[in-house]
């Protein structure tokens, strides 16, 4: 397809790594606060903004929440490589008929996960479009391999708007609105923030699990329709296998790395831990980032069965992790350039000047979606976007679950343009980016059609 030769050419042309973009997006922030913004001290107005830019990387608050993000990833992809993972994988692989049934297969399992935990969904597709392909080869049953991995990666286009979004989850926690908001001036506006807005209201509310069922159904419907009337290819794909060293003689304290029963209790201890911590929130549905990774790193050391094969786990899955880490701290910088200067309140009172209750969700979808281009990182667009969203919502008075779910729907469509969160499925999948592109963008103008749907009928 010319469109997606065409997309693919313009990134690989003229998008440089993301980290790159990350420092260039810094230089433009600086010199555009230095070209708009007013000099508020006494002294040189770059040396202002570049002490804003210095704290805002080490702000401890948003530092916290990059580690959190980072162990959502971590858990998530930890999970998938556990035992009982593997089975389910397999089983579902067994399913598989035709090229039709397998892009069902992946797509709505891969959806379903992806609910639950980004970083779960991101390998699990990616493994299940894997081994979908090596049964289909061994059985020889002709299926379209590219299709098959787009459906792996589908779970990008509705992951923030589940349980692990970074936007609904943060909003949940005590105190970060307060903490996000704090740089600007308006102390009217700072009054109406409430200290947390439960997930009851953003992922768990009635529209929101209508949109998610709704987006996962035509999804489904699509790739079914793709499987049955997009030709097969013959591939070749050798086993794809999570290696762990079975084999090894163990002496000494080593059992105890080693000790099924060890690793199983401590495990259990965290899941208690959680339930007295945390049911009461479980009840009322509100989720937070720490809640999350506490229950996640007490599944994931209880499913892998010993601390050795844990941390092996760990090891295998924190590559995929080196990519954000590092831009966090730059996209804190942007925000705090951005806050402390006022250059949000000037973007928020311009984006308000053109819009209305009705559509600045619209305009916050569609902005959320660019700037997705430009920083892959949900929680790095958080950081930079949710100021001016949370802003000029309670001016315009759009409800704020409303305005952080058009920001999060947004964020999550151009994940089927964006190829940067697709690296670990081409690589597990031996894939192209444009062999699943063709695929991906139909998904993702469907996604389109459905969130801007409901945003307009919220």
């Amino acid at each position: 397809m010319k469109l997606t030769r065409l997309v693919e050419d313009i990134f690989r042309k003229y998008l440089p790594s993301p980290f790159t973009i990350a420092v260039l997006l810094t230089v433009l922030t600086l010199l555009l606060a230095l070209a708009f913004t007013e000099n508020t001290s006494d002294g040189n107005h770059l040396v202002l903004l570049l002490s804003f830019w210095e704290a805002g990387i080490w702000n401890n608050g948003l530092l916290v929440f990059a580690y959190q993000m980072m162990l959502i990833l971590v858990l998530g992809h930890v999970l998938v490589l556990s035992p009982p993972m593997e089975k389910l994988i397999l089983r579902l692989t067994g399913q598989v008929t035709n090229s039709a049934n397998a892009a069902v297969l992946v797509v709505l399992s891969t959806m379903l996960v992806a609910f639950f935990n980004w970083g779960l969904g991101l390998i699990f597709g990616a493994i299940l479009a894997r081994k979908v392909g090596e049964y289909a080869q061994s059985q020889q049953i002709p299926i379209n391999y590219p299709l098959v991995g787009a459906c792996g990666y589908a779970g990008l286009m509705v992951w923030h708007g589940g349980i692990s979004g970074s936007a609904p989850i943060k909003v949940s926690e005590a105190g970060h609105l307060s903490d996000l908001m704090k740089n600007f001036s308006d102390p009217q506006l700072l009054a109406q923030l409430p200290d947390t807005i439960s997930t009851s209201v953003t992922v768990f509310s009635s529209w929101n699990l209508i949109v998610f069922a709704v987006v996962v159904i035509l999804v489904s419907l699509l790739a079914y329709r793709l499987g049955k009337t997009t030709k097969t290819e013959a591939f070749r794909l050798t086993a794809y296998q999570f290696q762990e060293d079975k084999h090894v003689k163990v002496k000494g304290a080593e059992r105890l790395d080693r000790s099924k029963l060890f690793a199983i209790g401590f495990g259990l201890l965290i899941i208690a831990a959680f339930s007295l911590q945390y049911s009461g929130m479980l009840r009322s549905l509100n989720i937070t980032p720490n809640m999350l990774n506490f229950f996640m790193l007490g599944l994931a050391i209880i499913l892998h069965g010993s601390f050795r094969r844990f941390l092996l786990a760990v090891e295998e899955a924190i590559g995929d992790t080196a990519g954000i880490l590092i831009q966090f701290p730059l996209y804190f910088g942007i925000m705090g350039v951005m806050g402390n200067s006022g250059m949000i309140s000037g973007i928020s009172d311009f984006f308000v000047s053109i819009s209305n209750a009705t559509t600045l969700p619209i305009f916050t979808f569609f902005s959320a979606g660019l700037v997705n281009i430009f920083v892959p990182s949900g929680g790095g667009q958080w950081a930079v976007q949710g100021p001016m969203v949370l802003e000029s919502a309670m001016q315009l008075q759009v409800p704020l679950p409303k305005a952080i779910m058009a920001l999060a729907y947004g964020d999550q469509v151009t994940n089927m343009l964006q190829p940067f969160w697709a690296l670990p499925l081409l690589g597990i999948t031996r894939l192209k980016a444009k062999e699943i592109l063709p695929y991906t963008l139909l998904f993702m103008l469907v996604g389109v059609i459905v969130y801007i749907s409901g945003l307009l009928l919220i």
